[in-house]
This record gives C-alpha cells, sequence and structure tokens, in this order.
C-alpha cells in the first residue's frame, strides 16, 4: 500500500470513528433526556400530591438514582408521603429518625411513625417497634410487648422477626434461656427467608461448642446466607471452606469470600487472609502481603485486633525492608479511608424501590443490625 493509499485509509477510519462517537453521544444525551424527563414527571406529581411518587422521589434522592444524593430530600419527601398515611413511607421515614439519617437523630418521633405504620399493619414497622420496646429506645422498656409485636410481625411471614425471637431465646436476652425454642425460631426465619437467621443456624452447626456439627448444612445455610449479602456470613463460610475444602463449590470459592467480606469492612476476614498469606495455605508464602492484610485489619479492628497481631507484625518486618512496610501500611492507610465502616449486608440495587436501595448496613457495635445505612464501597 502507497503512503497515499495510508493517508486515504487513515482518513477514513477516522472519520468512521468521529461518526461513531457521534452517533454515541446523541444516543446518550437521548437517554440523559428520558432520565431527566422522568425525574421532572416524577417530581410533578410529587408536587402534586401523588404519594408514590412522594415514595419513588424519596428513594430517587436516598440512592442518587437520577438525581443528585440528598439524604435531607429524600427524608422531606418519606416524610410527607407519611403525614399522607403511606405505611411504608411512616416505617421508612421512622427508621431514617432512628439512625439520623437526613434529620437528627430522634427515638420518639421515629417510634411515633413506626406506631402509625404498625397499626396499619405494617410487619416490618412492627419489628422496629418491638426493638425499640425490648431496647426502650424511643419508649418506655417492655418486654412482654416487645416479644407480642415480634410474634405478631413473624406469624404475618417476618423472617427478621423470628429471627429476633431466636436470639432471645436461644442466648436467653431478657427472656428465659430456651435453646430448644430459640433454634425453632432460628428454623421458622430459614423458611422465611431470613439470611440472618440462616447464619445462626449455620453457625451452631459449624462452631457452637454445645451443639451438634454437621458441616454440610452448615455450608448450604451459610452459603444461603452469603448469597443474600450478609458479611459475617461471608467470613464464616470462607473459614468453614478452608478447613473443609470438599465442601467448596471451587478451589477460589474460600478466598473470594473472605476478600468479598474484608472489603465490607471484617477485620475477620482480613486477618484470616493475613494467615492465608503468612502460612503459605492455597499458595505459596507471601510476607508482604500477610503485612498488608494485618495492616487492613488493624485498621478495621482498632487497637485490641493490633495488639493481637503484635507478634506477626514483629515476624514479618524482620523478613521485610523499612521501604516496604512503610508502603504497605500507606497502603493499607489509603485503602481504609475508602472503606472505614464495617458493612454488615453488601447489596446493590433491586427489589423495591420503596425500600433503601445500593446501600450496606452498618453493624452496630451492640451487635444489633441496621444501626446505619451507608453507599457500598466501590473499587
Amino acid at each position: 500500500m502507497n503512503q497515499e493509499s495510508q493517508v486515504d485509509t487513515r482518513i477514513r477510519v477516522l472519520s468512521f470513528t468521529l461518526l461513531a462517537l457521534t452517533v454515541a453521544a446523541l444516543l446518550f444525551a437521548r437517554v440523559s433526556c428520558a432520565a431527566d424527563l422522568k425525574i421532572l414527571r416524577i417530581q410533578e406529581a410529587a408536587a402534586k400530591g401523588k404519594v408514590s411518587q412522594e415514595v419513588e422521589l424519596a428513594a430517587d434522592y436516598l440512592s442518587g438514582s437520577g438525581v443528585p444524593q440528598d439524604l435531607r430530600m429524600a427524608a422531606y419527601w418519606y416524610e410527607k408521603a407519611a403525614a399522607n398515611g403511606d405505611p411504608e413511607a411512616q416505617n421508612q421515614i421512622g427508621y431514617l429518625y432512628q439512625t439520623g439519617i437526613g434529620v437528627s437523630q430522634d427515638p420518639v418521633r421515629a417510634c411515633h411513625w413506626y406506631q402509625l405504620a404498625a397499626a396499619s399493619g405494617h410487619v416490618a414497622a412492627k419489628v422496629n417497634l418491638g426493638v425499640a420496646y425490648l431496647l426502650g429506645t424511643g419508649v418506655p422498656k417492655d418486654k412482654a410487648l416487645a416479644v407480642q409485636f415480634l410474634h405478631e410481625a413473624a406469624n404475618k411471614g417476618s423472617g427478621v422477626a423470628a429471627t429476633y425471637l431466636g436470639d432471645l431465646y436461644y442466648f436467653g436476652i431478657e427472656l428465659n434461656q430456651d435453646k430448644a425454642v430459640g433454634e425453632h425460631w432460628f428454623e421458622t426465619g430459614v423458611k422465611l427467608h431470613n439470611p440472618i437467621a440462616a447464619y445462626d443456624l449455620g453457625s451452631l452447626f459449624s462452631t457452637s461448642n454445645d451443639h451438634l456439627h454437621d458441616f454440610p448444612k452448615a455450608a448450604s445455610l451459610l452459603r444461603r446466607a452469603s448469597g443474600e449479602g450478609y458479611v459475617p456470613a461471608m467470613h464464616s463460610l470462607g473459614v468453614l471452606l478452608i478447613k473443609h475444602p470438599d465442601l467448596a463449590k471451587s478451589p477460589q470459592e474460600a478466598r473470594h469470600l473472605l476478600e468479598t467480606a474484608a472489603d465490607a469492612g471484617s477485620w475477620k476476614a482480613s486477618v484470616v487472609l493475613g494467615v492465608l498469606a503468612r502460612d503459605g495455605i492455597g499458595s505459596a508464602a507471601n510476607p508482604a502481603e500477610a503485612f498488608y492484610r494485618f495492616q487492613v485489619a488493624a485498621l478495621q479492628g482498632g487497637d485490641q485486633t493490633r495488639m493481637l497481631l503484635t507478634n506477626d507484625f514483629t515476624k514479618l518486618s524482620s523478613m521485610l525492608t523499612n521501604e516496604q512496610t512503610q508502603e504497605l501500611a500507606s497502603k493499607a492507610s489509603t485503602w481504609f479511608q475508602k472503606r472505614p465502616v464495617a458493612l454488615a449486608f453488601v447489596h446493590s440495587e433491586s427489589g423495591d424501590r420503596k425500600h433503601l436501595p445500593a446501600w450496606g448496613r452498618a453493624i452496630a457495635e451492640d451487635g444489633i443490625p441496621a444501626e446505619q445505612l451507608l453507599p457500598v464501597p466501590l473499587g
């Protein structure tokens, strides 16, 4: 091909590329315009008092779907829909007041909205109200009323309520301990598709000292909970599969679970990954990888975790140069700054838009779930 032909070919390719980019830009503009029009229609309908649109707009502001994320506007539209009598919105704004998302934290006002939603038969609101009475948060502590609300919700199909009842009975929290009744409620929670119930029951069959072990059953239950995005289950299943590799679906399943859990903030999962790298389990020993994983775990778990890893840091530091340890510590710090809170659940947007899409739920120090909602870390 002569030079003139090569130039002509390049011009043709460039012209085609520019045409393709122009078409792509027009298509993107059309999609963006359609999304803007959709949001505009929702906003107009919400402004006219259409409750379903108020709830949808609240969810959009909460997740940043089609509009800039604005927690205060999300709370505004949820409360507006709640005032118009929507039980779902009443439960949601109650939750936002409970956790202080988009509004000042106000447990009394949270329970006000829970009570209105529960009076309409809203099952999740009954669970939230039951927990409030159990803890004495926003209402006087009342164990009997708490159990009543949880029983009502469980009988209406709430796996969350069944799981709470399992915890209360099995561990004797505020109630006389009855492990058989507690396990029954865990089983009920599993049947009602609650991932925490599957995790609790899987833990009994895998690690509980006073319960019959059944590792295949435990793996099935923990895998079910992991599939629903429950981070503690990912860690537990990862550990179980390392100890019992015959139960794994693939050689990479355990590591993938542990890495996902560590990315969500589980310091225990980070420690296990460090141990695997330190001891060369599944691959060659890697002191640098082990040091990095332990650094992440120390940041995630705080001073107690760092003290637990003191000997490991000392030993690994002797195998690395000062420059390496400083670089790895800096890398771990940068990573942690993007993920400062441990999440109990990680999941993507799916299901009913009235619920809280594309968010992760942070783990509470007291073990009670759903203390705070945060965007799922990306990258």
